[in-house]
């Protein structure tokens, strides 16, 4: 047979007789509720039951709905009249299973069963296990899981939660499940009596009770299951009663039932309605499936949990982190991550990606320092060898430079000798042969100190210093090696001081390295061409020093790569010399270029910012 929805089938068997319907085993369950119909509690115990109740194909099942409506109605004279009525009315579709809901709705099936459904199984849902005791023993096939109605736990908690409180104050009404109510708190109240005051409004005038409520202060806390009837005889429910209390009273009320939850009660501990349904519909699946009553699995008990209302416990100041880690809180505001749950995913993604990122960039910056550092080393070593190899093309400059002084020196201490050997006062000519030697020794001296000062290994500086003075050592020092190779170098200094932030040995290198460059350039030509002429120019914030010669200029096609690292047009040269003057040039924030004369040899730039210039935007050096 096809698959047919139990709740489909059920609908079709309610609404027509056909024969091939009616041959359909559908099982009956019928549902008792103690209560009125729309009460909360048999709301919520009602979406339980349907949330678990899955029969099976061949034998669909139609769920009915009977409500003793108590404590409204009740006694042996409305029971018979009921009984009387349930018997004729299910006699035609007797009920495969009944569930009993609540302790009233168990009793009337107890007292009734053998004239309603004998045989019939029952399934109990939501009976405080308690009142099993007043009932006496039950038969096998009555079945299910007692609820757990316990109310110290909440007294408890409140007290504990309010420790300013010195009176716990107890509601209930005046029917028959309000008394049972009060019979059982006044049991349970007993051992707090040493902790607090314990005061009972039982059975008293709705107006009363919401009076008395309202003069309570933060010295007292209310604890109540709701009333079904008032003192004045008005029916009620719980639900409307405690929002009522809850609303006028000027001290923390906690209830008894789940339901309240948002009535304006703290909390409590409290049986989950919804858990009662679903426990008693696993039941009926079991039984509608033709399980036998005596072996249906269920728990001892359907236990109590703790819930409160967020709203509540801010209202009251209990402090959260008082709260158990398994309490059901409810109306608590979500969380980011709950109440955007995509879009915190999707931030936190870009925040790990963006961490990610950074990391990733202070690991290449690092790396990018180091890298600079290197490559600053190597450039100051290259630099150094740069010198070396210029001091080891000026050796016989430097020595001609050193032996002059020296030759000198030699000439006037030769001089002096004589005049000694010759006798007579001639102090004064002593004193002008010696006044020369200290001079010739002082010159000597600072072509060795200039010498070793360019040959050092030192660290980079900047500081001011004075350009024209800069390129006039260049002069005392390279003249010779112009002339050695009668070649004529003459320098040009601006008229004017020319002040400049950097290296003073770093920027003489550059220029030493163009001047030598300049006279291999015009080495070999007629004498009038072996000329060399260094200018010192300066342009409001620039300074430029050119360097000239009367050579054979530069081939157009070598312009562009003058500069590079290992190229050169000289045989036996390693192409470094330019590449190390542009660095040199470039980190004190300026520019070297090369040009052609516009009738003859080649022209080249440096040019270097001023003081001002050079301290406000040039490069930091490494």
């Amino acid at each position: 047979m096809r698959r047919v929805d139990a709740w489909v089938l059920a609908g079709l068997v309610a609404a027509t007789d056909l024969p091939a319907v009616a041959a359909v085993d559908v099982r009956n369950v019928l549902v008792v509720y103690s209560n009125g119909r729309l009460l909360p509690a048999n709301v919520e115990g009602d979406r339980g039951l349907h949330q678990v109740v899955r029969a099976p194909a061949d034998h669909p099942v139609q769920l009915f709905y009977e409500f003793l409506d108590a404590p409204r109605f009740g006694g042996e004279a409305h029971d018979r009249v009921l009984a009387a009525y349930l018997q004729e009315k299910y006699a035609s579709r007797p009920p495969s299973v009944v569930v009993a809901v609540r302790q009233e709705a168990l009793g009337f099936l107890l007292r009734h069963r053998p004239g309603l459904f004998p045989g019939v199984p029952v399934v109990h849902a939501g009976v405080d296990r308690s009142a099993f005791a007043a009932m006496g023993p039950v038969p096998a096939d009555v079945v299910g899981a007692p609820a757990d109605y316990d109310f110290s736990p909440t007294l408890d908690l409140a007290l504990r939660w309010h420790p300013r409180a010195r009176r716990l104050v107890i509601v209930t009404g005046a029917s028959k499940p309000d008394r049972a109510y009060e019979e059982q708190l006044r049991s349970e109240a007993l051992p707090f009596e040493k902790r607090a005051t314990v005061e009972f409004l039982d059975g008293r005038p709705t107006p009363e009770v919401l009076r008395r409520l309202g003069e309570l202060g933060d010295d007292a806390v209310v604890f109540t299951p709701g009333m079904f009837r008032d003192g004045e005889g008005r029916d009620l429910t719980p639900y409307d009663s405690v929002r009522a209390m809850a609303a006028a009273s000027g001290a923390p009320v906690y209830g008894a039932f789940s339901t309240q939850i948002g009535t304006g009660i703290v909390g409590g501990y409290m049986p989950s309605f919804e858990a009662i349904g679903r426990e008693a519909g696993r039941t009926v699946n079991e039984l509608v499936a033709g399980g036998e009553p005596a072996s249906v699995r269920r728990p001892e008990v359907v236990p109590q949990a703790l819930n409160v209302d967020w709203r509540q416990l801010r209202r009251w100041g209990v402090d959260p982190s008082a709260l158990p880690h398994d309490a059901v809180v409810h109306f608590r505001p979500p969380t980011l991550l709950e109440a955007h749950r995509n879009e915190a995913i999707g931030a936190t993604a870009l925040l790990a990606l963006q961490a990610g990122l950074i990391a990733w960039l202070l690991v290449e910056h690092r790396r990018r320092r180091l890298a600079e550092a290197a490559e600053q080393t190597r450039r100051l070593e290259l630099a150094r060898a740069s010198r070396l190899a210029a001091a080891g093309e000026l050796t016989g400059s430097i020595a001609h430079e050193i032996n002059q002084p020296l030759g000198a020196i030699l000439s006037n201490a030769d001089a002096a000798d004589l005049i000694l050997e010759s006798g007579g006062d001639r102090r004064q000519e002593l004193r002008g042969i010696l006044a020369d030697i200290r001079r010739d020794d002082l010159r000597a001296s600072e072509v060795i100190r200039r010498l070793r000062t360019a040959l050092a290994k030192r660290e980079v500086e900047r500081r001011p210093f004075e350009l024209n003075a800069a390129v006039s050592e260049i002069d005392s020092t390279l003249g010779a090696e112009a002339r050695r190779r009668q070649s004529m170098l003459t320098v040009r200094p601006a008229p004017a001081p020319v002040p400049v932030v950097g290296d003073r040995i770093e920027i003489q290198q550059v220029l030493v390295n163009l001047i030598l460059n300049a006279l291999d350039a015009v080495a070999g030509l007629p004498e009038e061409r072996r000329t060399v002429v260094v200018s010192v120019e300066q342009h409001s914030d620039r300074a430029d020093v050119t360097v000239r010669d009367r050579g054979r200029g530069i081939a157009p096609e070598h312009l562009p790569r003058l500069f590079e690292a290992f190229f050169t047009t000289k045989r036996g040269g390693m192409g470094l010399g330019l590449s190390i003057a542009r660095t040199l040039v470039e980190v004190h924030g300026g520019r070297v270029w090369a040009e052609n004369g516009q009738d003859e040899g080649a022209v080249f730039h440096v040019e270097l910012p001023t003081s001002r210039e050079a301290a406000d935007s040039s490069p930091e050096h490494p």
